[in-house]
C-alpha cells in the first residue's frame, strides 16, 4: 500500500480528499500546519507528499525547499488555490514534482497522483549505468555520484535524465518530455520543462551556461549528447 503525506491546513478539503485517497487504497498521514508537515515528512518514509501552498507556521515553498535543501527526494505535489504562473514556475524551481490548482477536476488530481507514484518507480528494463564526464549514473540503484561525491536529484530529475538517456543523441521536444515524464497533457506548460532541465544542468554540467551533455536544441527541444 502506496503511503502519502498530506499537508494542508483547509479542513473540508483535506476530508474529501482524504476520504477518495483512501477509498483508492493509498494510507494516508494528514498534517493540517507547516511546521508538524515537515517533521513527518523528514521524520518518516512516504511514497509521496501532497503539499499546500498557504499553510499556517511555514509555507509550502519553504517546505519544499527544505525537504530538497536536506536531500529528501519523495516526490512533491503542491496544491494551490492560487492559479498565477510564477507561483507554479516557483514551485517547480524549489524541486516540486508538478503542481496542481485545487479546483481542478478530481480525476485529474487522483491521476496526477497515480503518475508521479508511477513514474518514481524503478524501471528493470533502463541501462543500469552510465557516465556523463565524471558524473557516474546508476539508473538501478538511483544513485548519482561525481567523482565518488553523491549528487542528489529530484525524482522528476531523475526520471527526466533516465528519459534523455534512453533516447540518448536524438532530439526530444518539450511535448514528448510532458507526455513521458510527467504523464501532462497539453495544458501544462512546456516551460515546466525547461525549469526541471535548468535545475538538472546545475547539477550533472560543469558549468551549465555552457552545457556539454544536456543540450538545448533551438526551435526542436533537448538532447542528451553522445
Amino acid at each position: 500500500m502506496k503511503c502519502i503525506l498530506f499537508i494542508e491546513d483547509e479542513h473540508a478539503f483535506a476530508i474529501g480528499l482524504i476520504d477518495r485517497l483512501r477509498a483508492e487504497d493509498y494510507e494516508v498521514q494528514w498534517e493540517s500546519n507547516g511546521n508538524a508537515g515537515q517533521q513527518a515528512a523528514s521524520a518518516n518514509t512516504f511514497d509521496l507528499i501532497l503539499l499546500d501552498v498557504s499553510l499556517p507556521a511555514k509555507n509550502g515553498f519553504d517546505i519544499c525547499r527544505d525537504l530538497r535543501r536536506d536531500n529528501i527526494s519523495t516526490p512533491v505535489l503542491m496544491l494551490t488555490a492560487r492559479g498565477e504562473v510564477i507561483d507554479r514556475v516557483l514551485g517547480l524551481k524549489l524541486g516540486a514534482d508538478d503542481y496542481v490548482q485545487k479546483n481542478c477536476e478530481p480525476i485529474e488530481l487522483m491521476a496526477r497522483i497515480e503518475a508521479l507514484l508511477r513514474r518514481s518507480q524503478p524501471s528493470a528494463t533502463s541501462p543500469d549505468i552510465t557516465t556523463l564526464g565524471d558524473i557516474r549514473i546508476d539508473f538501478r540503484q538511483h544513485e548519482v555520484s561525481r567523482a565518488g561525491i553523491a549528487v542528489i536529484l529530484t525524482p522528476i530529475e531523475f526520471r527526466l535524465l533516465k528519459y534523455l538517456n534512453q533516447h540518448r543523441g536524438n532530439i526530444i521536444t518539450r511535448e514528448e518530455l510532458l507526455e513521458n515524464v510527467w504523464a501532462a497533457d497539453g495544458s501544462m506548460l512546456s516551460r515546466t520543462v525547461d525549469v526541471h532541465v535548468a535545475g538538472l544542468r546545475k547539477k550533472i554540467e560543469e558549468d551549465p551556461r555552457y552545457p556539454r551533455f544536456l543540450l538545448t536544441i533551438k526551435g526542436a527541444g533537448y538532447k542528451l549528447a553522445l
